[in-house]
Formats: structure tokens, sequence, C-alpha cells
């Protein structure tokens, strides 16, 4: 049975006449007679009667009628809605973000997408940069905000750079060097350091070792931690100084001073990430409103 049969079928039984479903459906008298009389062999059913006059529905005609129809809506809905998904109208997104690169242009930019894409089911994850690749890798997230993945993700994961964040010395208030415009890291050699681990993030992990070694030292790491909350808790706490890129929400920590680099150099990447083999309209569609956003120079 072929959907072909169902819509010539359902055509005859509300023109009560094959002549005039012909018309309808712009083919020949002949062509909706065969399939029709193709249809009752199948059933093994009559579902017509036919008369001089007009062509009604059997008693068990009246029954297929009915599903009849919801197949047809069916087969119909499922082409709109497949053809919509292919246009990114329709669908599911689950996008993978770390509270410590995104301000409060993020939920402006997701306010956005859910305003112009109100049919998709949007999630929302917080997951570390390392965990977002992972992520990215199987399938659990479309998308991801997060730092440029490490070599060993780059054949899976393609990555479109959304800015650079400056990295900030964070020194306590009373920190000697507390009061400069901006710091020669140089002057941090003798203090401790209290760095984001790099098994969360290898890019910010690795981007403060290589400012130190530019400067002409190695630092001395009194502890790592694997939440940046922690590590702005320690500091206050005079377990050392940090290197972090700037939080806008953190910089307001009043005991806290977050002072400029003067390294040219001392910035790492935000960047949306999204899996090469999984990417679809829907993606492409989100990815063109965040350049959209950045464009207004809103701060994600």
């Amino acid at each position: 049975m072929e959907l072909r049969h169902l819509r010539y079928f359902v055509a005859v039984a509300e023109q009560e006449s094959f002549s005039r479903a012909a018309q309808a459906l712009h083919v020949s008298q002949s062509a909706i007679s065969e399939q029709i009389a193709d249809l009752e062999r199948e059933v093994g059913i009559q579902l017509l009667d036919r008369g001089a006059r007009k062509t009604l529905l059997t008693q068990s005609g009246m029954v297929f009628l009915q599903h009849a129809r919801r197949v047809l809506e069916e087969a119909n809905n499922a082409l709109v809605q497949t053809q919509r998904a292919e246009r990114g109208e329709v669908g599911t997104l689950r996008i993978g973000f770390f509270a410590g690169s995104v301000g409060e242009g993020f939920p402006m930019l997701v306010r956005s997408f859910r305003q112009s894409h109100p049919h998709v089911e949007l999630s929302l994850m917080e997951m570390t940069p390392v965990e977002q690749w992972a992520a990215l890798e199987d399938g659990r997230i479309d998308l991801g905000f997060t730092r440029i993945p490490e070599p060993q993700f780059r054949r899976e994961i393609r990555h479109e750079t959304l800015r650079l964040d400056p990295i900030v010395a964070i020194l306590p208030r009373d920190h000697p060097r507390a009061d400069v415009k901006r710091l020669d890291l140089k002057d941090l050699a003798n203090d401790p350091f209290i760095i984001s681990a790099r098994d969360v993030s290898p890019a910010v992990y690795d981007k403060v070792t290589e400012l130190c070694a530019e400067a002409g030292f190695v630092p001395n790491i009194a502890s790592t931690s694997s939440v940046w909350s922690s590590v702005i808790l320690m500091v206050q706490s005079g377990e050392g100084v940090a290197l972090l890129p700037l939080n806008h929400q953190q910089s307001l920590t009043k005991d806290l001073v977050f002072v400029p680099l003067k390294s040219k150099d001392a910035t790492v990447a935000l960047c949306i990430c999204w899996s090469a083999r999984r990417d679809r309209q829907l993606l492409r569609s989100f990815r063109d409103l965040t350049r959209a956003h950045m464009r207004s120079n809103t701060r994600l």
C-alpha cells in the first residue's frame, strides 16, 4: 500500500466521483480507477459503492477513510517537520558553557535565540573546557563556549574564536604591586601562585606558565584548583597571587585588585566549538546569531 493509493481513495470519497477526483488531482480517471482497484484487492474489502451518479463509501470504506486521512496527515506533518528541521527551525540544541567565561551577554544571546526559534528545545549545560570537548566528540552537546581545543580533539572538533580574554594578575589589595597600572610579571617571581588546574583548562594553565617563562621565572605553584572561584578565595585568604582571564563579576571583589599585564600576549581565546560530523543548519543558525551578537559589541 502506498500513499498514492490513499490520496486517490480520499479524493474519490470526498468528491463522490472518479471524474471529479481526477480533475482535482490533475491525473487521468483511468489512473485513479486502476489505483483504487489495486487498493481494494490489497485490503481484500470493497471500499467504494460505484453508482451511476455517485460513488459512495461502503461501511468498511467509511472506517478506512478515517484512518487514511490520519495517515496522510501524519505523512504531511513528517514532511513539514523534516523540512523545518533542515532549515534549522525545529529540533533540540544542547549548549555547553563555563561560568568563568560568559557574562551578562550570554543570557541575552540565549534569549534572542529562543525568541527567533520558538520551536527549538534549547538546554544549557555548565561544563569545564575539557569536559565540553569530550561531550562534543560523543554527541552529548551540540555547541560549546569554551577554549581552543587541545590538538588531539581538533580532528573532530571545529572552533571559531569569538574574542581574546585578557589575563590579569589577581592580587590582595595590600600587595606591594597592587597600585600599579600595568604589571611587569617578573615582579611576581617570588610570590606563591594559585593556578587553575590543567586538567580543567589546559589553555589557561599553559598560558600562565608560558607568560612566567617569558618573564624569566618558573612560578612557585602553591596550589591548583579545578574551580575558578576557589582560586579567588585562596588569593583572598593570603595563599598567593593568581593569573586568570578577567571575569567582570569576580573583578567586583572589594579586597582584591585585578591588574593588567604589560605583556601583549597575555590573552586566552574564548571560542565556540562544534563537531564537524554533527554540524547542521540549527547549529549554523546559532553561530550566525552569535556573530551578530559579537558585532553589536555585546560581551558574552
